[in-house]
């Protein structure tokens, strides 16, 4: 099994913790930041599970400058 390290951005909505993973299009959440990640590691586990790619290619992270 090939080891991937993922960002997780984890916010306070209302009584909960969402805990989104920036790489991939995965999210979970729970009633504190450390369930949420706990959580969230197990729902990015599960998705690479049922990927069929080489997980061992994370996508490429690159900033994006707009004007607002």
């Amino acid at each position: 099994m090939a080891a991937m390290r993922l960002t997780a951005a984890i916010s306070r909505e209302g009584d909960w913790f969402v805990a989104q993973c920036l790489e991939v299009d995965v999210a979970s959440q729970g009633q504190t930041m450390e369930e949420s990640r706990d959580n969230l590691a197990e729902a990015l586990a599960l998705y690479f599970e049922d990927q069929e790619a080489d997980v061992g290619e994370a996508p490429v992270i690159m900033p994006i400058d707009i004007a607002v």
